[in-house]
């Protein structure tokens, strides 16, 4: 690992560990979120830890010069249709295959996608300012690429632990395990998209996406559900990467 990625997990960690510790132990406690709208402060600090850590970790590593320069590389818009095309479809592999065989319940209505897209760029979205846009690609400078995303996937797990233990939110006693299966999924999906477009905007445009469904369509517990749909995400990112090497269609 580079002096990029430490630096850029260090500040990501340190500032989740202060800001849901403080949620966790307010949590231990007795104290929910719902008890204490105060301490949406240190949660939601907590989850924008991967995106504030990703500026400062770019800034003192000289990879970018100001704040602009770091919203211009995360938020390049300019891509094909095929690309969006990709991102959509990986959408709909993630929650589809989850609807039919672990059933599910309604949550808001479809439309509501539109609204709840953008909504999730501080949500989840924006934490691929930092898991894509800079670990995952500086992990393939030394690594391969299945190598890469698993460890990314283990570290963005490991992150996400503390959530599970927080009254209020909406991973507080759910199956850990679980979540993980999806996460190893989604990090394929994710890194496929991020090599086949080097694209960060497009890793958080499908964050959002998925956050989104996963409100729409609340999944009921089935790991079998999260096992099936993690496979078929993994099989169809390595055919995406294998078959852009060679024919160049997203770029």
């Amino acid at each position: 690992m580079n002096k990029l990625s430490k630096d850029y997990l260090l500040y990501t960690f340190l500032i989740m560990l202060i800001c849901w510790g403080i949620c966790l132990l307010c949590s231990l406690k007795g104290i929910s979120l719902n008890d204490n709208y105060l301490l949406y402060l240190p949660y939601l600090l907590g989850g924008w830890s991967p995106t504030i850590a990703s500026f400062i970790a770019l800034k003192k590593n000289n990879k970018i010069t100001n704040f602009k320069m770091w919203l211009k590389n995360v938020f390049d818009f300019k891509h094909n249709i095929i690309s969006y095309f990709m991102v959509v479809a990986l959408g709909i592999l993630f929650i589809l295959p989850q609807c039919f065989i672990s059933g599910y319940e309604s949550g808001a209505p479809f439309f509501a996608i539109i609204i709840m897209i953008p909504m999730m760029l501080f949500g989840g979205g924006l934490e691929e300012a930092g898991w894509r846009y800079i670990l995952q690609p500086e992990l393939e400078k030394k690594y391969k690429f299945i190598v890469s995303t698993l460890i990314v996937s283990l570290i963005w797990w490991v992150w996400h632990l503390p959530l599970f233990y927080i009254q209020g939110v909406s991973q507080y006693g759910q199956n850990y395990l679980a979540f993980g299966i999806n996460v190893l999924g989604l990090s394929f999906a994710l890194a496929s998209i991020r090599k086949n477009t080097n694209s960060v905007w497009l890793c958080v445009l499908f964050h959002c996406i998925d956050n989104s469904l996963s409100g729409i369509y609340i999944i009921k517990d089935n790991i079998l559900g999260n096992i099936i749909t993690s496979i078929i995400l993994i099989f169809s990112s390595l055919i995406l990467v294998g078959t852009n090497n060679k024919k160049k269609i997203f770029r």
